[in-house]
């Protein structure tokens, strides 16, 4: 059986996330380490993030991780290095981002700024599903169970915990037969 990668996209640190919001990032990294699947992520360089720390945490569980860093080295912020480090040569927020969802067959947005925002757009112009966390704020709420645009090319599913969230994103990948 194909191992899914499944995207993890979130707030960075310096939008002050919860320590809720970080505990939901973590359950979610250790389901997709549990479910055999591969976690995809933002690697970023000057701060963590939920997503890193959902990357930390399947990790710890045995899980595969693959962080998509920008620039030309493998520098990344902390002591974590991914299974698989990919820096893309891009530059974050001009080009990083795309490399970053198209590696992924689905992503979970938990809260986020601007760029979970321009990664959720990528996921929608791609065709990328999208599984939006309601909960924390951010764009994953302002969008969750919405369309991004007029086209309604795909909507943002709705998921309240991390058992849902990966449950909607397994299904949702085997309903297109991907």
């Amino acid at each position: 059986m194909k191992k899914l990668q499944i995207g993890i996209m979130g707030s960075a640190a310096d939008l002050n996330y919860s320590d809720e919001a970080l505990e939901f990032a973590k359950e979610l990294g250790r389901l997709i380490a549990e479910s055999g699947n591969i976690l995809v992520y933002g690697a970023e360089k000057e701060y963590s993030s939920l997503s890193t720390n959902a990357a930390i945490e399947a990790d710890k569980y045995g899980g595969i991780t693959v962080g998509i860093t920008y620039g030309k080295n493998g520098n990344v912020y902390g002591d974590f290095r991914p299974t698989v480090l990919i820096p893309c040569g891009l530059e974050l927020g001009g080009g990083r981002e795309f490399t970053l969802i198209l590696s992924c067959d689905i992503i979970i947005a938990i809260s986020g700024g601007s760029g979970t925002l321009t990664e959720m757009a990528i996921a929608y112009q791609a065709n990328v599903p999208i599984i939006t966390i309601d909960k924390f704020g951010g764009w994953a709420k302002n969008l969750s169970g919405k369309y991004i645009d007029d086209r309604k090319r795909l909507k943002c599913i709705s998921a309240k915990t991390p058992k849902q969230a990966l449950k909607k994103a397994l299904q949702i990948i085997e309903e297109r037969g991907n």
